[in-house]
């Protein structure tokens, strides 16, 4: 990093963008912006354009080429994960040796990755996924009245979201709020902060952010207090339950007696 920086703004005088204890920082945030940034000649922005490419091709090669390849058996030429019902602290079902959860799929380059999966001659590979399948759950243990009646009415949730937030009819609602609505949604019921939503969409400042997360706890205000609840309860008792009663241990977190 000490090298990348002074080659980036000492030699090419690149703007720096963001600082930390011991000088201008070089993360993946900052080669990002600097790679498309609008004032830098193209000579100049082809250094972090070449970074972040090589980064990204050495972490597909290293996490998913390299392991899927050692995960190979020699018996069948072919790939056997574990699936575990109990590894995942959420409750969800894990995979290992090879990890099958994370192959990528949101860069072209990443879903060629994905074409290396190829079903033996005569079977066919199956692909299934919950609908919104935690917003759901979400509806029905909040019993937040706003969002059950556009599960009901078989709305798009996110487009139903970016209504309510926005105040705007359904097809008034851009892809762009359509994207917000979505981070909105997953942001919030994990506890985002107006900065950690500021840094998730792109233009919107922390002020914004705060206006954004009010509005949607005035709109589904049954989400707010569920919430509540469960920190409440996780105080009290020093863990928190699924829908099936299954508990999670937070204790040592909160300090609970």
């Amino acid at each position: 990093p000490k090298q990348l920086g002074d080659i980036l703004f000492n030699k090419l005088n690149l703007p720096v963008i963001k600082r930390t204890k011991t000088g201008p920082s070089t993360d993946i945030e900052v080669l990002e912006k600097l790679a498309d940034h609008d004032d830098l000649p193209q000579d100049k922005a082809e250094v972090p354009q070449s970074i972040v490419e090589y980064r990204q091709l050495t972490k597909l090669t290293s996490t998913y080429l390299v392991a899927l390849r050692e995960a190979i058996d020699d018996r069948t030429g072919r790939v056997h994960a574990t699936f575990h019902q109990t590894g995942a602290a959420t409750g969800r079902l894990s995979s290992s040796g090879p990890n099958l959860q994370n192959i990528p799929i949101r860069t072209e380059i990443g879903r060629q990755i994905r074409k290396a999966f190829v079903a033996e001659d005569g079977h066919v590979l199956i692909s299934a996924d919950y609908s919104q399948i935690e917003l759901r759950i979400l509806a029905h243990l909040s019993n937040d009245e706003a969002l059950i009646d556009a599960f009901e009415q078989d709305m798009d949730i996110h487009t139903a979201v970016a209504c309510q937030v926005f105040g705007i009819e359904p097809d008034d609602v851009t892809t762009e709020q359509r994207t917000h609505a979505k981070t909105i949604n997953f942001g919030i019921v994990y506890g985002v902060t107006p900065f950690g939503l500021a840094r998730r969409i792109e233009g919107l400042d922390r002020a914004g952010a705060k206006e954004l997360i009010d509005s949607y706890k005035k709109r589904f205000a049954g989400i707010g207090t569920f919430l509540q609840e469960c920190i409440q309860q996780a105080v009290s008792h020093g863990y928190v339950t699924t829908i099936l009663g299954r508990r999670r241990s937070i204790r040592s977190k909160l300090g609970a007696r």
